[in-house]
């Protein structure tokens, strides 16, 4: 058997009280040891910059007429072509907002935030800051007011650069924001009422424009940073409690991008300057960020999409990107409007769609790389599909949470491209661990390894797993060269999940026998129901999920209750389709207030349930239908669509109750 990753230590059995630890793994690249650090690449800035020293490593230097970042202007509610500032452009605007950032009193070690959707303004303020060490501190479009407020305090935040729509927020009266802050420059304008406000409060503010013309006036060198300054500071969305402030530092950053580079660079197909990548993942988060900043070492273009998910086809086919990275919910959604697609087509077409899937995956899973598989497959069903995400993409990168084996085999079938998933948190730079193109032995993994980290399981016996054990499994540990310092202002829970150097995840994993990692389930979201019983919340919901009739679902446990509950968000087509087999004919809404709908659901879960060899306390016993999908506004998921259990509890407390009144009545 072909093995991917490097064992370089054995496991250790457990005594004394002490867990037992798994044998502990290197991408093969590392087996020997960490690769040398590249001299020339050692702090963000030196990714991006022209410094004095001139490497032509440098992309500013390689590539100044390049592309760099792209965006599309709205005028009159109508989305304009995307337009470019070439890394020339880009790095003059840096110089400019960096000697503004020192002329407003900003000094190395400050803290400087930026708060909107990805557009070029978030970039070049991230770049001035790592121009002169300051610090960098994003603030998620997504997190909501409350949040923001707290990141602006527990960073301390002087400054902030901001969305002209979020102004508002910044200046409530009961924000301590608006008593922290010293400047306010907006990506674009600021309105006259805004700028009143703010002068009230004490806080000066200024339009992009009058930033750069400051910038111009009062030129300042740059004051880059050493490798142990600290990059950023950023903060995890969190599922529950206040964000966390995650610290990383420029060597940290450096040693990611140069060990993707390594990475990347053995294969065949790679990654060049005339790459282009749809940024939507908020650039707050990590995965996003880290995605960006390989781009800015290659010399590539990022284009940003225009704000409106919902209409995020546009900007694919408007961008024609070759690089797209996701969380499973996004890939799940392209799924799904395939597969209506193909419900549409007449049966002798659909006929031909599937044995050309057939054929296509045969080759395959017989070592056939994408494109050489089928040609002829492609020519006739799949060009089609890979038409609709722009026709020059090359690449698909899931990450943030598992995606379903069925759906990533489909679309590595399907999307004529390289279709792999990641693995990682921000603590670790987001890419921890990640699959090798083509390799269909890791379909439903998150692959191997980073060349700079390293990875061993640690035993979690309440929960049966065992990293020693016939089926390897237990806690994800990392250690190594792209990991985090700590959080910020929090040494108690730094000390927590560092131990021994080793960080520990929370996620459960199995270590397949050719060295590949692949997640299980979540050891945080363990809860034990009154019969003694432990139950693992996100594996069912990741379980039960691959119905076709949920959308979304939310599990829920009582540890004074036997019996498990769901908050269910049910497909529109699915739900559409069976209402039509039984005769109802009411809009979505009406049929999933349905008694009968509940049931069906129910019936469906339980089938899915049988079909994954679940045990009896892990059924579904009750569910509540909801019409709506968990999102953000409400506070319901993350960023990254990760349920946020706590607030999902506020929001349907009422109706959990109600769910466990009559499961109580019917056992009367």
């Amino acid at each position: 058997m072909k093995s991917f990753a490097a064992k370089v230590e054995e496991g250790v059995k457990g005594e004394n009280g002490k867990p037992s630890v798994g044998p502990v793994y290197r991408n093969l690249l590392s087996e020997k040891g960490f690769p040398p650090i590249d001299s020339e690449i050692t702090t963000a800035w030196d990714i991006f910059s022209k410094s004095l020293l001139e490497f032509v490593s440098k992309s500013v230097e390689k590539f100044p007429d390049n592309n760099m970042l792209g965006w599309r202007r709205i005028v009159d509610e109508k989305v304009g072509p995307y337009l470019w500032k070439t890394y020339k452009e880009v790095y003059e605007e840096v110089l400019q907002i960096g000697s503004s950032l020192r002329a407003v009193g900003a000094e190395p070690g400050c803290r400087v935030g930026i708060y909107g959707v990805n557009c070029p303004q978030w970039i070049i303020a991230m770049e001035a800051c790592a121009a002169h060490t300051l610090i960098c501190v994003p603030l998620y479009d997504t997190l909501g007011s409350g949040a923001v407020d707290y990141i602006v305090d527990h960073a301390e935040i002087d400054f902030v650069f901001v969305q002209d729509t979020k102004i508002k927020a910044l200046l409530e009266p009961g924000c301590k924001c608006a008593k922290r802050l010293k400047a306010i420059v907006s990506f674009t304008n600021v309105s006259e009422e805004h700028s009143l406000k703010a002068s009230e409060m004490g806080v000066k503010t200024y339009s992009w424009q009058d930033f750069l013309h400051m910038g111009c006036e009062k030129p300042e060198e740059p004051n880059p940073p050493k490798p142990f300054n600290i990059c950023t500071i950023m903060y995890t969305s969190g599922t529950s409690g206040d964000p966390k402030g995650v610290v990383l530092t420029h060597e940290a950053v450096a040693t990611f991008i140069v060990g993707m580079d390594l990475y990347m660079d053995q294969f065949e197909d790679k990654m060049t300057h005339d790459d282009v990548y749809l940024s939507f993942l908020p650039l707050a988060h990590i995965l996003d960020r880290m995605n960006e900043e390989y781009f800015f070492r290659k010399g590539a273009s990022v284009g940003y999409y225009h704000g409106d998910l919902n209409v995020l086809r546009d900007d694919i086919q408007e961008l024609k990107p070759t690089y797209l990275a996701g969380v499973p919910r996004v890939f799940e959604r392209i799924h799904e409007g395939i597969q209506k697609a193909l419900q549409e087509l007449n049966p002798r077409r659909r006929f031909i769609f599937n044995a050309l899937y057939k054929h296509k995956l045969g080759w395959l899973n017989r070592g056939y790389s994408h494109s050489k598989a089928s040609p002829m497959a492609d020519f006739i069903a799949f060009r089609k599909i890979r038409d609709k995400l722009g026709g020059r993409i090359r690449l698909l990168v899931s990450g943030g949470a598992p995606l379903s084996p069925e759906i990533e085999e489909f679309l590595r079938v399907t999307c004529c491209c390289f279709v792999i998933q990641g693995y990682g948190l921000t603590e670790t730079l987001g890419g921890t661990a990640m699959g090798f193109p083509d390799e269909m032995c890791m379909l439903g993994t998150v692959g191997i390894p980073a060349v700079y980290n390293e990875i061993r399981l640690e035993e979690v016996a309440e929960m049966g797993y065992d990293p020693l054990g016939e089926n390897p499994a237990g806690e994800i540990c990392i250690r190594g060269k792209c990991m985090f310092s700590g959080y910020y202002k929090n040494p108690e829970l730094t000390e927590e999940v560092m131990k021994d150097g080793w960080f520990h995840t929370g996620d459960i994993g199995e270590i397949l026998p050719n060295g590949v990692l692949k997640i299980i389930d979540r050891k945080k979201n363990l809860i034990k129901l009154s019969q003694g019983e432990y139950v693992a919340l996100e594996n069912l919901e990741n379980i039960y999920g691959q119905s076709s009739v949920v959308q979304d679902i939310w599990v829920y446990g009582d540890s004074f209750k036997s019996m498990l509950v769901a908050v269910i968000v049910p497909n529109p087509e699915t739900v559409n389709r069976w209402a039509k087999d039984v005769g109802f004919t009411k809009p979505f809404e009406e049929l999933c207030s349905l008694s009968e709908l509940q049931e069906h659901i129910i019936s469906e879960l339980k089938s899915t349930a049988e079909k994954n060899k679940l045990r009896r306390f892990e059924y579904i016993k009750a569910v509540t239908v909801e019409t709506k999908p968990f999102d953000v506004e409400r506070d319901l998921v993350t960023a990254t669509l990760k349920n946020r259990r706590n607030n999902l509890l506020k929001y349907y407390q009422v109706k959990i109750d109600e769910m466990y009144r009559k499961l109580a009545s019917k056992k009367i």
